[in-house]
């Protein structure tokens, strides 16, 4: 393993720093597809829309106060609970009705999924139909043992530390044999002190243009093992001989 002050970001990586994993934990959103699909540009605008009809205030203003309970809270479902009391099944029925035709099935990411030894799980602050869904139109739902969405984690989101025990204990993830791959460098912190490797997914060419400049933060920071901007080619060379 390379040294924790050192992040490796390439697209690539030496196989013999996965020899040993066995269980691969994959985010869903802007990881396990590329973020300049710009899928959850949707998401974002419905979560905009329901926070403006639910306060009575203009979308500009409604998209600040959604940007501020996400930030803070992890998802702005998790603010919305906490700060305005709302009930989930509404809020995530209406933000995750959307057009999953802007992805395009990825047989290649697929293939390489398939191909990693061990157990493959689907990680998400979204719901199950959303997760689904997703990875359906991808064509690789087929490759993952299971969806850890956001009702299974009792509705605290990543990065919780709770929600990372209950995510652990339910699968019994031997994090000594396991990595996860998010998009969001906040959301490795707790599974690196957990003892698992962490790859960061980022934008394409490594842009810091593409979502909000928090959403970029953490890039350096010790808890990042690896980062990438080629998820696919990424787990190609993991199995390179």
């Amino acid at each position: 393993m390379n040294d924790s002050t050192t992040i490796l970001r390439t697209v690539e990586a030496d196989p013999t720093h996965f020899a040993d994993v066995r269980t691969w934990v994959f985010d869903l959103d802007n990881t396990l597809y590329p973020r300049k699909t710009d899928l959850f540009s949707q998401i974002d605008g419905r979560m905009t829309a329901f926070v403006s009809e639910l306060l009575q205030v203009p979308r500009e203003e409604a998209k600040t106060l959604q940007k501020d309970l996400y930030r803070q809270y992890g998802t702005t479902l998790r603010g919305l609970m906490e700060v305005h009391r709302i009930e989930p099944d509404a809020f995530l029925s209406y933000v995750h009705d959307i057009d999953y035709s802007w992805l395009a099935p990825d047989p290649a990411l697929g293939e390489e999924i398939a191909a990693l030894p061990g157990r493959k799980f689907i990680f998400t602050n979204g719901d199950r139909g959303h997760a689904e869904r997703t990875a359906r139109q991808l064509g690789i739902f087929e490759h993952f043992e299971d969806v850890f969405d956001i009702v299974a984690a009792g509705l605290v989101p990543k990065p919780a530390a709770e929600t990372y025990d209950k995510f652990m204990g339910l699968h019994r993830i031997d994090t000594a044999h396991a990595v996860m791959f998010e998009d969001l460098a906040r959301n490795l912190e707790v599974p690196k002190a957990l003892g698992m490797k962490t790859v960061l997914v980022v934008p394409e060419n490594f842009e810091t243009t593409l979502g909000d400049v928090w959403e970029h933060e953490g890039r350096d920071a010790a808890h990042i093992d690896f980062i990438t901007d080629d998820l696919t080619r990424f787990l190609k060379s993991i199995r390179a001989v």
